[in-house]
């Protein structure tokens, strides 16, 4: 099988076919599709999905992945790696990660918000607008564009990975939830009886609300997510691991090692080895 890889930072490429046909492939870098016009099918590792006009499709780097088109198409496609995520803001990186840790997906359009989907068609239209005139500050233009994509597709990945869970009371877990990954770095902010405070329940309820709604004890699920945050920490940057330690709100080094070798059987050091 193919594997593509990316020899910089981020690329956009605007396409319009007839009758391309892409074979599965691999690639080395994360892909964001938007489709703009036309019909056809999207294959994704075991997956054959229909695609239409407004679709945006996230494929990662382990996916194997291909188009298949029935009628005029146009695509554009976003591409970006390792490199590029490592040179934004810690802040920014803290407000999209959630995109990046997410590999399990459900194949498809990642667009779960209707009215987002105009917002990325004009985003997708100014990059290509600004590939076509070579003018000044073009390619920051084109990444701010980038920038807010992504962080429009981990918001929208942060949407649908609840409603999966099929909840009853999908309002109320998904705003429990947002509210973890919006505090994740506020240890203050995520004790039972502040939660139990900001969501008007009893501080006996409110784990025995998560266990039934998301499928686990609050304290577990927060974890589990400073863990898959520290992941990214460890793949996509050069920070230390103490200050990594510090963010995540450890009281030391050590905490976290031990944390983090408890859900993953490796150490921070040995993984951050293992995947670079």
């Amino acid at each position: 099988m193919e594997i593509k890889s990316l020899y910089q930072p981020f690329e956009t490429y605007y396409m319009e076919t007839d009758e391309y046909v892409s074979q599965k492939h691999k690639k080395t870098f994360f892909e964001l599709v938007f489709v703009l016009e036309g019909n056809g099918k999207q294959m994704i590792n075991d997956h054959s999905l229909p695609y239409a006009p407004d679709k945006l499709f996230l494929i990662f780097p382990q996916d194997k992945h291909g188009f298949e088109v029935q009628s005029h198409t146009k695509f554009l496609f976003i591409r970006f790696n390792d490199s590029y995520l490592k040179t934004q803001s810690r802040n920014w990186v803290q407000k999209v990660e959630y995109i990046f840790h997410n590999h399990n997906h459900m194949p498809g359009c990642i667009l779960a918000n209707v009215s987002d989907k105009p917002l990325i068609r004009a985003l997708a239209e100014a990059i290509i607008r600004e590939q076509s005139n070579n003018v000044h500050n073009r390619d920051e233009v084109i990444a701010q564009c980038i920038n807010t994509i992504i962080t429009i597709a981990a918001r929208n990945i942060t949407i649908d990975d609840v409603a999966n869970k099929k909840s009853d009371t999908l309002d109320e877990s998904l705003a429990l939830l947002n509210y973890i990954h919006q505090h994740i770095y506020e240890p203050e902010k995520l004790r039972v009886e502040e939660i139990a405070r900001t969501f008007n329940f009893s501080s006996n309820y409110i784990n025995e609300y998560f266990k039934k709604h998301i499928g686990e004890s609050l304290q577990q699920y927060i974890t589990k997510y400073k863990v898959k945050l520290i992941k990214t920490r460890l793949k996509h940057s050069n920070m230390r691991l103490n200050e990594i330690a510090d963010e995540f709100g450890f009281t030391d080094l050590s905490h976290m090692n031990r944390t983090f070798k408890k859900f993953t059987n490796i150490n921070p050091t040995e993984y951050r080895k293992t995947a670079s």
